[in-house]
């Protein structure tokens, strides 16, 4: 199958650009935009990886790309903006994008940061969706920040081999978000966007748990013995150093854990039912959805 072009001339009755659609988030975004029969643009990095979507086209382009990112932009109004997967030069990636959507002349900046971002947040990833903010709040573009919470859907993957979670979180809580809700949302923003100008919505799932709370539910719906151990510090290191990851990344996946122990990542908003007019999906139903027990 040929791919649409992806000329600046093409692009400007695209209304919305939207990257990430090879990720699990994107894509449900991209879906849910062309179920809805509205036209958008997806930027890749590499096209043949671009769902095929009806009243989409496709452009390439890496964030760090200026040239293929101002052309791939070029007409857009509106751009939802993923962040790249984690790597240490991460923000400096992000301060290009949004430098070439402003020489694109972009209009609205949807950006998909973290709960709680903050310069001094526990959790180190968050620091950098806190810079990635300041940078798009300096750069004069209209934006609107979606900050999620921990994926819901992620959930199963914490879970170890012998059916441990191993995580310094203590009996700390976190509000997972199913990202089907935040893919409703964000595309609520997109298609509203001079409503929420200026916006910082924080997006959580309906209740805090705690892990032991968490491995329960696991254990109840999959039927597997699911358990969790508090690790301590130097044994969450100690317990991941066989990835043999630079120091940036083991400080990431431990300090995911850190930050609930610190109760950072505790808060229940009512964002997603404002945004999607429905209540936020509890993590048994994002469970039972995964393990194939309901449609």
């Amino acid at each position: 199958m040929s791919l649409p072009s992806d000329t600046s001339s093409e692009n400007a009755h695209r209304g919305i650009a939207v990257t990430g659609v090879t990720g699990r988030l994107g894509v449900r975004i991209a879906r849910r935009l062309a179920a809805a029969g509205v036209p958008q643009h997806l930027v890749v990095r590499d096209p043949h990886r671009a769902p095929r979507l009806p009243g989409a086209s496709v452009a390439r382009a890496a964030y760090g790309d200026r040239d293929d990112v101002v052309r791939a932009l070029s007409g857009i109004e509106r751009v939802l903006m993923i962040s790249i997967s984690e790597t240490a030069d991460r923000v400096d990636q992000h301060r290009a994008f949004v430098d070439a959507a402003v020489a694109a002349g972009v209009g609205h900046l949807v950006y998909i940061s973290f709960y709680g971002a903050a310069e001094n947040a526990t959790f180190t990833l968050a620091r950098d969706h806190w810079a990635t903010e300041q940078y798009i709040r300096d750069s004069g573009l209209a934006f609107t920040f979606l900050r999620d919470n921990i994926y819901a859907d992620f959930v199963p993957a914490f879970v170890g081999e012998d059916g441990v979670i191993r995580g310094p979180a203590g009996d700390g809580r976190v509000a997972l978000v199913a990202q089907e809700d935040i893919a409703e949302a964000a595309v609520s923003v997109l298609t509203h966007a001079p409503e929420h100008a200026g916006a910082v919505y924080e997006l959580t799932g309906p209740q805090a748990l705690t892990f032991h709370e968490i491995a329960a539910i696991l254990t109840t719906i999959t039927g597997r013995n699911v358990t969790y151990h508090a690790e301590g510090l130097e044994e969450a290191y100690a317990s991941r150093a066989h990835y043999g990851a630079e120091r940036w990344q083991l400080n990431a996946w431990v300090s995911t854990y850190t930050a609930v122990a610190a109760g950072e990542l505790a808060g229940v908003t009512d964002a997603i039912p404002r945004l999607t007019g429905h209540p936020a999906t509890p993590l048994a139903d994002v469970i039972r959805h995964a393990d194939g027990r309901e449609p």
